[in-house]
């Protein structure tokens, strides 16, 4: 339960929806998991073609047999899969077709692999069993769910050994919905919404609340989303998983954000023979895409391995005169430097050029308050209405493995991203009768940078006290991260009123860059120590204690070099969580930390508003069927918050064409989230999240409603037994409520978007174990929708009915 005294009852809906998921789990875990019979001598599988390692593994646990193996033998190798039924000898038969391996029974019982051609001793076996390592990566997987996570607390926990709800958006899933980047991931995520402030920016929001801290293998980044620099446009061909831990995570982020953490989980060249795959897309509006990735070891025994990943994308858009071509690539190279010390380096790079984009998106009504007609693919925009970025990252990892137990790991990270727009931003509302639009709009330039040096040391492991194994993690870091946007005005003089329909072939102005001056800038440093135990205070009794002791040192400056700041502090964030075992598949668990977030808000004043502070409470009961591979969880949660940012409708920052804010006191979010991730039975994966919050002041007045109070995400594929078997079907849908901004109308009209749903299909054909061919279609039925309502007043259209058609080649 909550450790607050005011924490409310769940509502109806909290327990008809919670009971509803957990029945769903219960269900899909009987389904597939059953009551294991005495193994016979023959056995029934649907095994679906994959990584060679995988697939055995799958069977020896469906087969409940002992398997060794040394995992170098099967790196790389792919299997046909199994169908239908068979003795055990005939089914490993089957599995390693083509691998140029074959299964000794030995005189205990179990199996080994050996190569076809080594003699009748096998290589140094390593048992394979029903209980996973420790380890998150998903990619070869084929899993919708992860076996570990560190994202909460540093440790490496199970999913259900977290106190906090954690979603992992696995690389099977991103290559099965074809999320080609990191905002699309984000849209398909349990209890986390968006909002598209323009073609090229969209920011994000679980529980209410915006999400700013952005993670890379764990290390935070800051990023403010009207000077965001391609962040939502990350390519997803570089990471392995998505991790999203929601609610404050102050314990490794070091901001109390109340909302959410995502951590970007990079891909590593982890195989010790050559492999690589090649994917080819098209898509609708002229969307062409490939991609590369490719590993090799670069030492005859493979101690050390370098992979190289690339994408590149050509697009337009469904709206007039949009293009866009990106480009990525990333390097990376592991090495075992004993066999108790590993190293990484790598690095990535990213190119973004969009001409035609939008900035805000077009007018929602006329200055007599009707409402205005403007079909999906109409824009403002002019071609030269443009933005390069470019995103550069390197970094180091060590780690070392102690005899003990402990483990010590270093991360080193660099970031760099440069980004130069210019844009026409349209003000105000045209005339009914003539379309004129008397307000002149903004004409700028704003070149600027993001970059951030960073350094993270922690050493973890297990101890032994009063006769109980504990474990502990202790760290520190150093964070050095500082913007900087400029403005360059135009001193081409504007004629107004003009046509809403001629803004679109507007000439590009003349820039004068003798006007240049500061936009915004901020230079934040870090320097941190943190440290968590997990005491085991009983066998089933776990508890999670720690925290985190930030020095902040700030210096920033807003518009024209007003509203200049430069300060200290000192804060302290606690961290403590409890997991009680109900038995070997359910626990419960309850976590709370505080809150503290620095704002880069101004009110209408000009004004910095002071951080935010506040509490976070959670409780909740998980699930783990099928030793892991499906997993299921139900929250509830309360967050408490001071001096919250609330946009000012209808006030300016001074001198400026920037929203106002003003911070409100006694804002509460509470509310529930449910998730179910994993297979189901063999060859069947679900992802389902349901998600619902209610956020209000101390004067009980609705905060951020421009965040969707009620939101579903789901997804799931099934791949066909018997002779179907190359054949995978998948579809889903997510589903949000309505969401409004008041008073931005000409004549203080509400803007609002009614709750609506958009469906999705996939499918997906092996035409043999290297190559398939896989077509996904987006918005099945055509809705049309806004993307955001905000103190604009104006519309941004949600993509229209998409195709995109996907030919993958692995070697």
């Amino acid at each position: 339960m909550y450790a607050h005294p005011r924490k409310p009852a769940p509502t109806p809906l909290q327990r008809a929806l919670g009971t509803a998921l957990l029945s769903l789990a219960l269900s899909g875990a009987a389904l597939a998991q059953g009551t294991p019979p005495a193994q016979p001598a023959l056995q029934s599988y649907e095994i679906p073609p994959g990584p060679l390692g995988r697939s055995l593994a799958t069977f020896a646990t469906r087969a409940g047999v002992a398997l060794s193996f040394d995992p170098a033998i099967t790196d790389g190798l792919q299997s046909p899969g199994l169908q239908g039924t068979h003795a055990t000898g005939d089914a490993l038969a089957h599995l390693l077709a083509g691998s140029g391996l074959e299964a000794v029974l030995r005189a205990d019982g179990s199996y080994a692999l050996r190569h076809r051609s080594a003699g009748e001793t096998a290589l140094a076996p390593v048992t394979v069993t029903a209980t996973a390592g420790r380890s998150g990566t998903t990619e070869g997987s084929g899993s919708y769910t992860t076996r570990a996570t560190a994202a909460a607390t540093g440790l490496d926990l199970s999913p259900r050994e977290t106190p906090q709800s954690v979603s992992v958006v696995t690389r099977q899933r991103i290559d099965d919905q074809g999320l080609q980047d990191l905002g699309n991931i984000l849209l398909n995520t349990t209890g986390v919404s968006a909002q598209q402030l323009d073609s090229e920016r969209t920011v994000f929001a679980a529980r209410g609340f915006g999400i700013s801290d952005l993670q890379y293998d764990g290390i935070s980044t800051y990023y403010k989303s009207n000077y965001a620099i391609g962040e939502s446009e990350l390519d997803s061909i570089l990471y392995d998983r998505i991790e999203v831990v929601r609610g404050a995570t102050g314990l490794l982020a070091g901001s109390g954000e109340p909302s959410a953490s995502v951590n970007l989980v990079r891909k590593h060249a982890d195989s010790k023979t050559f492999k690589g795959e090649a994917t080819l897309s098209l898509g609708s509006w002229n969307n062409r895409r490939g991609t590369l990735d490719v590993s090799t070891p670069l030492t005859q025994d493979g101690r050390i391995r370098g992979r190289i990943v690339a994408a590149y994308e050509d697009k337009e858009a469904f709206f007039d005169r949009y293009e866009r071509q990106r480009s990525t690539i990333y390097g990376v190279v592991d090495a075992d430097l004993t066999p108790a010390t590993t190293l990484s380096v790598g690095a990535s790079y990213q190119h973004n050029d969009a001409q035609g984009l939008t900035y805000g998106g077009v007018p929602s009504w006329y200055t007599d308050g009707t409402p205005a007609r403007f079909s999906r693919s109409f824009s403002v925009a002019p071609k030269w209405n443009r933005e390069k970025s470019k995103v550069r990252n390197a970094f180091a990892n060590l780690d070392h493995q102690f005899d003990n137990g402990w483990k010590a790991q270093l991360r080193l990270m660099h970031s760099k991203s440069t980004v130069d727009n210019q844009r026409l931003f349209v003000w105000g509302f045209p005339d009914p009768d003539t379309d004129l639009i008397a307000d002149e709009p903004s004409i700028g330039r704003f070149p600027g940078y993001r970059k951030q040096n960073s350094v993270d040391a922690r050493l973890s492991g297990p101890f032994t006290l009063a006769g109980r194994e504990h474990e502990a993690i202790v760290g520190m870091a150093h964070v050095d991260h500082r913007y900087a946007f400029d403005w360059v005005g135009s001193s081409t003089a504007w004629s107004s009123p003009l046509d809403i329909h001629d803004f679109g072939s507007v000439a590009e102005p003349r820039w004068d860059y003798s006007t240049r001056e500061l936009s915004e800038r901020n230079h934040t440093r870090q320097t941190a120590a943190y440290g968590a135990l997990r005491l085991s205070l009983a066998d089933p009794l776990k508890l999670i204690v720690g925290g985190r002791y930030t020095r902040y040192d700030r210096a920033g400056a807003g518009w024209a070099s007003s509203g200049e700041y430069d300060y200290s502090a000192n804060e302290f964030v606690p961290y403590a969580g409890l997991v009680y075992d109900l038995n070997a598949t359910y626990s419960v668990y309850a976590s709370y930390t505080s809150i503290f977030n620095y704002q880069d808000f101004r009110d209408r004043n000009g004004a910095w508003l002071d951080p935010v502070t506040g509490k976070a409470y959670e409780t909740g009961i998980k699930g783990a069927f099928l030793d892991g591979r499906l997993n299921a969880s139900l929250a509830l949660f309360r967050i408490e918050q001071d001096n919250l940012a609330q946009e000012d409708a209808g006030h300016l920052i001074p001198g400026t064409d920037g929203t106002a804010y003003y911070g409100t006191q006694g804002a509460v979010s509470e509310g529930f989230e449910a998730e179910l991730s994993g297979e189901l039975k063999p060859g069947w994966q679900v992802a389902l999240g349901i998600s619902h919050f209610s956020a209000k002041d101390a004067s009980d007045n609705d905060v951020n409603t421009s965040h969707p109070r009620t939101l579903l995400r789901l997804f799931t594929t099934y791949r066909l037994p018997g002779e179907w078997h190359k054949l995978t079907l998948g579809g889903g849908a997510n589903w949000q409520s309505r969401v409004y901004y008041d008073n931005v109308g000409p004549n203080g009209e509400r803007q609002q978007q009614n709750a609506y749903a958009l469906a999705s299909l996939m499918a997906s054909y092996d035409f043999s174990p290297a190559m398939s061919l896989q077509m996904n279609v987006n918005n099945v039925f055509d809705k049309k929708y806004q993307r955001a309502v905000n103190w604009y007043g104006q519309v941004i259209w949600g993509t229209p009915r998409e195709f995109v058609a996907t030919l993958r080649y692995k070697f």
